[in-house]
């Protein structure tokens, strides 16, 4: 085999013209073997790029798993979310319906208490009005039943206003006329000719009284 190195040989160099032509073909020859040889794909290169072709596969598999791993965890936890504030949803309303309930009762059977503490004076005049006897017996009877009546009134808060012998109170008497006293200063309630009542300290009926005017 003929070894011909590139620049070692120059064909215009050469006086023989046949050499010449021989050796430029060669030459010729030559070069397009080498640019062919240089085309060519080496097995063990192709080898190794399927390789690191494969490798780099690999690295994205390992990164895109998890990726998925994290979007499923976070599918789970948004769902455990979600069924969390349905059941909230849920113990809120029914919380709120306890409460309108409740609401509404207490504006129903507010005076049930109440209520049931005058049952006893009811039962003391239908007991009362059926019996016979003296009229002192009968007025005994009924002082029995004011007695209950303001007991059971003064349970609930409920106070009586009897302000006889005290100095008239513009936010607890209403003067229904002035006379001169008999020893009584000015100003001072002579008599009292309708009771009043307070409810937990408030006013709901004033006394209507008689004031001493010297």
């Amino acid at each position: 085999m003929i070894v011909l190195e590139k620049g070692r040989i120059n064909p215009e160099t050469q006086t023989d013209s046949g050499v010449s032509e021989n050796i430029e073909d060669f030459w010729r020859y030559y070069q397009m073997n080498d640019k062919r040889d240089e085309d060519l794909i080496d097995p063990q290169d192709a080898v190794n790029k399927k390789e690191v072709d494969t490798d780099e596969n690999s690295e994205e598999q390992v990164e895109l798993n998890p990726l998925e791993q994290e979007l499923a965890d976070a599918k789970a936890k948004a769902d455990e979310n979600w069924d969390k504030f349905v059941r909230l949803q849920a113990e809120m309303d029914n919380l709120r319906r306890r409460n309108d309930k409740q609401v509404e009762d207490a504006h129903k059977f507010a005076v049930k208490k109440f209520a049931e503490s005058l049952l006893p004076v009811a039962d003391s005049l239908e007991m009362g009005m059926a019996a016979e006897g003296d009229v002192e017996k009968i007025r005994e009877g009924m002082d029995l039943t004011l007695k209950v009546f303001l007991d059971a009134m003064k349970k609930h808060m409920v106070e009586v206003v009897n302000p006889v012998g005290e100095m008239f109170n513009p936010d607890l008497h209403q003067a229904v006329s002035m006379q001169p006293g008999d020893g009584q200063k000015d100003n001072e309630v002579i008599t009292v000719m309708q009771k009043g009542y307070t409810l937990n300290g408030r006013l709901i009926r004033p006394a209507m009284v008689m004031v001493c005017k010297n």
